[in-house]
């Protein structure tokens, strides 16, 4: 906190109510989009609100990215009831960044190109890769690579 700001709080003549500043937010929504009614139904929901910077629309990925200074749970609720759709929180995360993209419950079918469903499930973790010393290890005594092990 800088120095003005401090002189400004000290000498705050309002109420003893300080508001906290709401951060910088990007909230990245999973809506229906079938067609451009749809588009600008989507935007025109989010675009009036309060503290918002900027919306950016992806028909193709069902996304919409609302970057501003909101809160997610409002914005969530405010496309819910001015357009009627289902909407959710987007659920996907890059494909990369899963430990096995494959498992039942992280694999979805309807996830855009390059996604996978996002899931930190304590119970799926024995699927993760091995690192690569336990590969080096038991590829080095593997049958199929058989100049793999000079000892035998």
């Amino acid at each position: 906190m800088g120095a003005l700001d401090h002189l400004s709080n000290m000498f705050d003549c309002s109420s003893g109510h300080h508001h906290k500043r709401k951060q910088l937010q990007t909230v990245e929504i999973k809506v229906k989009i079938d067609c451009e009614g749809c588009e600008r139904k989507v935007r025109r929901s989010v675009e009036g609100m309060r503290g918002v910077s900027s919306v950016t629309i992806e028909p193709k990925q069902h996304k919409l990215t609302v970057v501003g200074y909101v809160e997610p749970h409002k914005v969530l609720s405010r496309v819910a009831y001015r357009t009627g759709k289902k909407v959710e929180l987007w659920p996907y995360v890059p494909y990369d960044a899963v430990a096995h993209p494959y498992a039942q419950g992280v694999y979805d079918k309807k996830a855009p190109a390059g996604y996978v469903r996002y899931d930190q499930d304590p119970s799926r973790n024995h699927l993760a890769r091995a690192n690569s010393t336990e590969v080096r290890y038991t590829t080095a005594f593997s049958d199929e690579n058989t100049s793999a092990c000079a000892i035998m």
